[in-house]
């Protein structure tokens, strides 16, 4: 007969593997969750950009400055975590020494998610797609950081500016109804600045600001070199054709279909034109209700020492229309080659950029299709 040690002995295995199997659902759990809220965010925030977003990003903010305060002060009291314990009592005490850094994981995921997913939309070349990825990849990380917040608070006081500035970013301009660069200044600073008050605020001043004006200066740079997208700002469509018609408040231009393969195009990158025919080029960008900008069209051609300019046109929106502001240009008989269509503000900062290989001749007809923009 087995002994009690031999007979409970076979149970360790099946004990073993249901530890595993929690230990792999609690490493999940963060990215469960970021899908969960990014889809979220991705289905309701974007479209185009309201009040209430400000107000509820806005909310979000303030209830991470509180939680800030809230660490600061318990670390400058001394506090100790609760000794863990298995009883009720023991476990709510535990979740309740968490649930600071359980909710300031939730604001700033929240801002992160919404600010990803408006810079995303708003981004239209390499240096901004750069930019969007770095926000992302923080919005992945703040998933797993859990308790460091309150741990390091110097990390706590970088992710705060960061989320202080992106958003002061998107509401300065969209309150003064202007785009000029220098309210993308003003409003980097003023992020930090209330980083600086906050941790002045802060009982025992728990960890560095250095780092957090050092992200303020890296993020002006970026502005320099066009890879901050120029939000509030969100690209809608972009497409360049033949035989344009404006009628009944409608824009249409044929454009030719992309191969079947290339899923991520609207059109094909080969446009085929005619001796002495039109290239046309039409856009369409949302802005905010009340914010002007100043926008342009430019065509670019490939020579053998870069890009020149062949064509300019500037032209101005204004702000409100869920569908964007339509803008549309044309180059005559373009030589067949490499050329871009860039939505840009007139202040150098791109919106969205076209690649296209102008080829001369006429399209089949069952490679054409007809864009619409009302």
């Amino acid at each position: 007969m087995l002994s009690d040690r031999q007979a409970g002995g076979g149970s360790l295995p099946a004990q073993t593997g249901a530890k595993r199997r929690t230990a792999v659902l609690r490493r999940l759990y963060p990215l469960l969750a970021f899908l969960g809220g990014f889809t979220w965010d991705a289905l309701t925030i974007g479209q185009r950009i309201r009040v209430v977003d400000f107000w509820r990003l806005g909310i979000f903010l303030l209830g991470a400055a509180l939680l800030a305060l809230w660490l600061a002060r318990r670390e400058a009291l001394g506090r100790a975590p609760p000794a863990p314990a298995a009883t009720l009592r023991g476990r709510l005490a535990s979740l309740a020494w968490q649930a600071p850094y359980l909710l300031l994981q939730f604001f700033f995921g929240g801002i992160f998610s919404a600010l990803f997913i408006l810079y995303f939309k708003s981004s239209g070349h390499l240096g901004t797609w750069l930019t969007a990825s770095f926000l992302a990849a923080l919005l992945v990380g703040n998933e797993f950081a859990g308790n460091r917040y309150g741990q390091r608070f110097t990390l706590t006081w970088t992710l705060f500016a960061l989320n202080a500035i992106l958003l002061c970013n998107f509401a300065l301009p969209h309150a003064l109804g202007s785009l000029q660069p220098l309210w993308f200044y003003a409003s980097t600073v003023a992020g930090a600045t209330l980083t600086h008050i906050l941790r002045w605020l802060a009982p025992g001043r728990p960890g560095r600001i250095g780092p957090s004006w050092a992200l303020a200066v890296v993020l002006m740079l970026a502005f320099r070199l066009d890879m901050i997208a120029p939000v509030p700002l969100v690209k809608r469509q972009l497409a360049a054709g033949q035989d344009f018609v404006q009628a009944s408040g409608r824009y249409s231009l044929q454009v030719e279909r992309a191969a079947w393969w290339q899923w991520w195009r609207e059109q094909a990158e080969i446009v085929h034109v005619p001796e002495g025919g039109r290239l046309y080029g039409l856009s369409a960008v949302f802005a905010p209700l009340g914010v002007t900008a100043d926008l342009e069209h430019r065509w670019e051609f490939r020579e053998q020492n870069g890009w020149r300019l062949v064509y300019r046109r500037p032209f101005t929106t204004t702000g409100g229309r869920d569908r964007g502001f339509r803008g549309y240009s044309w180059v005559l008989n373009p030589p067949p080659g490499d050329w871009r269509f860039v939505v840009a503000t007139q202040d150098g900062r791109t919106i969205d950029i076209l690649r296209l290989q102008v080829e001369r001749g006429t399209p089949a007809a069952s490679e054409v299709l007809v864009r619409e923009i009302d």
